[in-house]
């Protein structure tokens, strides 16, 4: 009895073992469906031209630390003129999205996800943290890029948002200006008549330079969250948050925040030392049962 009894806790508990660790694995690597989603920028509608020659043309190269030229001059929703750097005077961190306003399709997906994304937030644009987003065709003007402000503020329902989410359009110097400082490269396709694009997210310190890029149209609250705090250099956020940015680090390639090395080691370690106490402790148990069992037979007790 007592050998079966060790056969059957052994097979348990190499089973137990077993299944812990396909939970962690399966917690610690990203699935197939989220390395796609960060795998490579998401692109606007295909065009229906010459696709291969347009589509060479889109990118967005992460161009982390570069200096945002500041002085580039575009019109704000109301027509008047402005400098970026009036949007950087504050000293709050800044998001900034490159769109077409009149885009069919991805733009507005765009705005919609990082709309999302601000309302998870505890922090409030024009509080903790400024949003510029810039239309990226010179054809567009403020009337239109105030109708997209009216529409997104209103999604948004935040008191003061006004102030702090600004819709831009600029001439055509001023627009590849800013997007070659950023990486961010499109195409026109003259059959389709749209352009070809790819989307993302751009965090910058409020001295302009770029610390954080989010592709695709769906932006984790917690990895925006992270780089706010993070490009704000710690004015913004709470003790937890910067507990946070010191067990994750901002992974460029996946454009994502990702737990340290250090702390998945730790996490592992921990794992392993609570599975032996309770490997143990199981032990222990059926060692005194097995004890009080021996002790009954002895007496003539129940088998």
């Amino acid at each position: 009895m007592r050998d079966d009894l060790k056969a059957g806790f052994f097979g348990f508990a190499r089973r137990a073992a077993f299944a812990v660790g396909l939970l962690l694995l399966a917690a610690h690597c990203p699935s197939s469906t989220a390395r796609a989603q960060y795998a490579q920028p998401p692109m606007g509608p295909v065009p229906t031209g010459n696709s291969n020659e347009v589509l060479k043309k889109v990118d967005i190269e992460q161009r982390l630390n570069n200096q945002i030229p500041l002085d580039l001059k575009f019109r704000d929703e109301s027509g008047r003129g402005v400098r970026l750097a009036e949007y950087f005077a504050k000293g709050k961190p800044v998001a900034l999205m490159l769109v077409y306003y009149e885009c069919p399709m991805l733009c507005s997906q765009v705005l919609n996800g990082a709309v999302g994304a601000f309302q998870a937030l505890s922090f409030t644009a024009g509080k903790e943290f400024e949003v510029v987003t810039v239309s990226f065709d010179p054809r567009e003007g403020p009337e239109l890029a105030a109708r997209k402000k009216e529409t997104y503020l209103r999604r948004y329902k935040r008191e003061g948002a006004e102030a702090g989410w600004h819709f831009l359009t600029g001439d055509e110097a001023s627009i590849k200006a800013l997007a070659d400082a950023v990486g961010f490269r499109y195409a026109w396709d003259e059959q389709s008549q749209q352009f070809a694009h790819a989307s993302a997210v751009m965090v910058a310190t409020p001295g302009g330079r770029l610390s954080h890029y989010f592709y695709g149209i769906d932006y984790a609250p917690k990895d925006l969250r992270l780089a706010l705090v993070e490009a704000s250099a710690g004015k913004i956020g709470s003790p937890v948050d910067s507990l946070l940015l010191f067990c994750y680090h901002y992974d460029p390639a996946a454009g994502r925040f990702a737990p340290v090395m250090g702390v998945l080691r730790t996490a592992g370690v921990l794992t392993v030392a609570g599975l032996a106490a309770f490997i143990l402790y199981l032990r222990r148990k059926s060692k005194r049962r097995e004890e009080v069992w021996e002790q009954e037979l002895s007496v003539g007790g129940p088998v």
